[in-house]
């Protein structure tokens, strides 16, 4: 029994009991006694009793069971594999997990004749639109069967518990019911506790990614001087051959970090004026007809892939730059197609919604009693915008453009495409560069060993990012702070 039919038996049985609390509670307000809460909280209450723990199990469960599976997997492996390196012990787990799902496409007769090699197995999983890698082993057969086996056992046993706990929680839900039960206080408790899980999961969360990173972090600044990493103008990680520690390569920051920050502050360039104007206009002087036309059209450039973009930038423009530069030298062109320029326009575009429809809401949610004043003692209606709504709003379009910043900053596809790979340190907006997060996909590309520093030092990038951006969020808090505090 699946997960998802689980949940949804344990939705149904809570709804039932919902309807049934409901009920309950208005068949014993007879007027004798005034009720303390009204008969939707009493339904509620016997829902929340009922699918809250069961819901609770099954998650639990189920990232307990899939550990589990995965540990039982590892323990059927044969000794050799093993024995072997975590790399090809967690590849040949994976062919087992592929291979179980496969196993479950095939019928009750088909499964109760499996043959024993894969080579035999290969033609009927072919048949049902399975396909696995070449690499699967015959001894993969009987423990991706009995993995299924197990899979199966487990999966009963939530199914079982969960909807038991679902009709007990929602029989005791219902024995609670009376007119004067605090049916209100208690719901409101779950869902106050509620929206405070959720909360620390998000916190949980962000501290999760920040400590992995750490972690793997210290460990590539144990083998590699965190001076030559920050302040390495060298970026060439040659990976090592086999057995010499992986040592070799210089990781040099700098160029990666003025390529990440040089094709921002270009796209920046493009997009903060542009769609800051736009704003201005669709906020203050369009007509609401065509606003209505205008804001749904230009919001549909965030809508666009950044694939599509880099393909544009590759295919397009910047031959097109390279073109033009060319026609005008008389000979080669000094714009690459592969440049800054040409990642920073593209990225620019791509930005245009954000800042647009950020500053919009934030110009359209400026009192209208401001404009009102200004242009009650005499102000026209640019001065009014100029000296008036675009200060108020300041605040909040710094706000926007640090999130278009940040975006700019993690942009990958666009700079692989656009700007392509070379880690070059030069001031020239014709030539190539590339960027953290583009060196941090190419560092974890591939069947790779994370113990060497060719690996570990995408998580050095990755908290470099972190830090970057934990620093522009103060910087803006900073200004926001103290432009309030001047208007309020």
């Amino acid at each position: 029994m699946s997960f998802l039919l689980v949940f949804a038996i344990v939705l149904a049985i809570g709804l039932v009991a919902f309807l049934a609390g409901r009920q309950r509670a208005l068949a014993q307000d007879d007027g004798t006694v005034k009720p303390h809460s009204r008969p939707h909280y009493h339904g509620w209450w016997a829902f929340l009793t009922g699918v809250v723990p069961a819901v609770i199990f099954l998650a639990a469960w189920d990232t307990g069971a899939s550990a589990y599976l995965n540990s039982h997997i590892h323990s059927s492996l044969p000794a050799e594999v093993a024995d072997g390196t975590v790399a090809h012990e967690d590849l040949a787990a994976g062919l087992v997990k592929s291979l179980a799902r496969g196993l479950r496409r095939l019928d009750d007769q088909q499964l109760a004749a499996l043959p024993a090699t894969f080579a035999e197995l290969q033609p009927m999983l072919a048949a049902k639109g399975v396909a696995l890698a070449p690499d699967t082993q015959d001894y993969m057969v009987p423990i991706a069967t009995d993995a299924n086996r197990v899979s199966d056992r487990l999966d009963l046993i939530a199914a079982a518990v969960s909807i038991g706990l679902v009709v007990v929680g929602s029989l005791y839900g219902l024995s609670r019911i009376s007119p004067r039960a605090r049916a209100r206080n208690n719901v409101e408790k779950v869902m106050l506790w509620g929206l405070l899980g959720a909360s620390t999961i998000a916190i949980l969360t962000t501290i999760g990614i920040v400590l992995s990173m750490l972690f793997q972090t210290i460990a590539f600044f144990e083998k590699i001087s965190p001076a030559s990493f920050f302040f390495g103008t060298v970026w060439d990680p040659r990976f090592a051959a086999a057995g010499s520690g992986g040592a070799e390569g210089q990781f040099g920051l700098i160029p990666l970090l003025a390529g990440t920050l040089y094709i921002a502050l270009v796209a920046l360039l493009v997009a903060v004026p542009i769609g800051l104007m736009s704003a201005v206009y669709m906020s203050e002087y369009a007509a609401p007809r065509v606003r209505a036309v205008v804001k749904p059209a230009l919001e549909l450039l965030a809508g666009i892939p950044t694939i599509v973009y880099g393909i544009f930038a590759l295919v397009t423009l910047g031959p097109f730059l390279r073109d033009i530069s060319a026609a005008l030298a008389g000979g080669t062109g000094f714009i690459q197609a592969q440049s800054i320029l040409t990642a920073g326009l593209v990225m620019g575009v791509m930005l245009i919604p954000v800042v647009s429809s950020l500053s919009d809401d934030i110009i359209t949610a400026v009192p209208q009693a401001m404009r009102d004043g200004s242009l009650g003692l005499g102000a026209t209606h640019s001065e009014t915008i100029k000296r008036v709504v675009l200060p108020a709003a300041l605040p909040g379009i710094v706000g926007a453009i640090l999130l278009t910043a940040s975006r700019a900053i993690g942009e990958t596809m666009i700079v692989v495409l656009a700007a392509g790979v070379a880690a070059n340190l030069t001031l020239n907006p014709f030539e190539a560069m590339t960027t953290i997060t583009v060196k941090i996909v190419n560092q974890l590309t591939g069947d790779l060993e994370f113990n060497t520093p060719q690996t570990l030092v995408a998580f050095a990038l990755g908290i470099t990012l972190f830090a970057l951006t934990l620093v522009m969020n103060i910087v803006a808090l900073y200004i926001v702070r103290k432009y309030r505090e001047q208007y309020e």
